[in-house]
């Protein structure tokens, strides 16, 4: 029980400092805390604890706590990103994963080329041939669709072998499951989509690393153009 209300302060107390309701350079102390959470002060210090780990407050003694600035956040948290897709900064950092996938995804498909093991060359053949069949089949934005599309480019960072990219999977896999849970992912990929996971994949498969890189970023703009395009919609 404990643990789910250190949670929920952690998540709600997040998410407010995400959306910019609490904005930096706001300070607030664990009394003031406790009495808004209707918490106990252990669970208020873990809370705290959470937020300061990911570089949102910072405490000083007799001075509180106190919202530091966007720049000190970390970035690459999946608890960050979440909790600024579900508010007003969703579209900022949709646009921000994006252009991190549009500069690194690529490279990370030229050295997979290089570097991928025969059974990671097959799993990435055989998880772009189905989301070939789910988009065929308007499945685009089903969880089924949604798992393999994330499978894929997690092992595809995998299978560069280098640990910084490695170390995007997990932002990478947040931003296309908040992507799809907002309603963000068509039913129908669009034009070449799938085309281009299979050319990426058979481009890895043959250990053509420029064919890989140059499909990887060809897709990678295609996506890229949807998260302007969603903007423009909002």
């Amino acid at each position: 029980m404990v643990g789910g209300i250190h949670s929920d302060v952690t998540s709600d107390l997040g998410a407010r400092i995400a959306a910019g309701e609490i904005p930096p350079g706001s300070v607030f102390t664990l009394a003031q805390l406790e009495s808004d959470y209707e918490a106990s002060r252990t669970v208020v210090r873990e809370a705290v604890r959470v937020l300061e780990s990911l570089g949102l407050v910072a405490s000083r003694r007799r001075v509180g706590i106190t919202v530091r600035p966007r720049d000190a956040w970390d970035a690459f948290s999946p608890q960050l990103i979440s909790w600024n897709l579900q508010g007003p900064f969703r579209q900022q950092q949709l646009e921000a994963l994006m252009e991190l996938r549009v500069a690194v995804e690529p490279t990370a498909a030229r050295l997979a080329a290089l570097r991928a093991t025969p059974a990671q060359r097959a799993e990435l053949r055989r998880l772009a041939r189905l989301l070939r069949t789910l988009g065929d089949e308007g499945r685009g934005a089903s969880d089924d669709f949604l798992e393999v599309d994330v499978a894929f480019h997690d092992l595809l960072l995998e299978a560069s072998g280098n640990p910084q990219l490695i170390a995007l999977r997990a932002p990478v896999r947040e931003v296309l499951t908040g992507r799809s849970r907002l309603g963000l992912t068509p039913s129908v990929p669009a034009a070449g989509t799938l085309e281009e996971h299979e050319s990426v994949a058979a481009a890895i498969s043959e250990g053509d690393g420029e064919k890989a890189e140059e499909h990887s970023r060809t897709h990678m703009l295609s996506v890229w153009s949807e998260v302007q395009a969603d903007d423009s919609l909002a």
